[in-house]
């Protein structure tokens, strides 16, 4: 990978201080550094069009669902709009690099990156959104999810609890794999978003916290650059 034309990310940007937070960004950020582009979360829809990077994703309707990451190779000229063909597209352009999906793993992992969210329900209600766009944030995902009003997309009291311990239990080599990229970037949601992260972290003799801890070289952001999405050029 050439240093003089680093490969852009396009991540969203979360409230001030400005950082990563959702899963798919950081499965894809903790694979490489690179010059990062921040985009407000409204703006997702538009930056990706303005791009011309397809969407990967659908709604239930079958309309499309734009999300990012988005990486931008000037090396290659190309756009990869989806976190774990990123993981495949950095194997297979920069071998000499650290291989993130070993050999013979491809369909493991992506099972693994398809259904692991299914464990991370209580995220939802706490992503650290930008103050200034927070309100179109939720109410973008009221309407995708469907319910009444955005506190219906979180679980409280004794329902909450009982969804704590059974996700505790669901949390049940040497070498780091993008598999263990993918449940640290979920890791790293629950830090940013979920209240009880101060006693998830200590679960299993404090496993989580030193999962993150050890994937911290793999966390940097760097070169934070901003720019009007205005100024995307096609």
């Amino acid at each position: 990978m050439d240093p003089s034309t680093p490969i852009l990310f396009h991540d969203i940007a979360s409230g001030p201080p400005v950082t990563t937070y959702a899963p798919n960004l950081w499965k894809a950020r903790c694979v490489f550094h690179s010059k990062t582009e921040w985009v407000e979360h409204p703006e997702i829809t538009s930056t990706r069009k303005k791009l011309g990077c397809p969407p990967v994703r659908w709604h239930r309707d079958c309309t499309p669902f734009y999300t990012l990451p988005i990486i931008d190779d000037p090396s290659t000229g190309k756009l990869v709009g989806d976190d774990f063909e990123i993981a495949r597209y950095l194997d297979a352009v920069y071998p000499s690099g650290p291989r993130r999906i070993p050999p013979f793993t491809t369909a493991l992992h992506r099972a693994l990156n398809i259904h692991v969210g299914e464990i991370f329900i209580l995220c939802g209600h706490g992503p650290p959104f930008n103050p200034e766009t927070a309100e179109q944030s939720k109410a973008e995902f009221v309407r995708l999810t469907g319910v009444s009003s955005w506190d219906d997309i979180t679980l409280h009291g004794a329902a909450r609890t009982k969804q704590l311990a059974e996700f505790k239990g669901a949390l049940g080599g040497t070498s780091i794999s993008y598999a263990d990229m993918i449940i640290g970037a979920w890791l790293q949601l629950l830090k940013a978003s979920l209240a009880e992260w101060d006693e998830v972290r200590t679960w299993q003799n404090s496993r989580w916290g030193r999962v993150l801890q050890a994937l911290d070289k793999y966390a940097e952001v760097k070169e934070i650059n901003w720019r009007n999405v205005a100024d995307v050029v096609v």
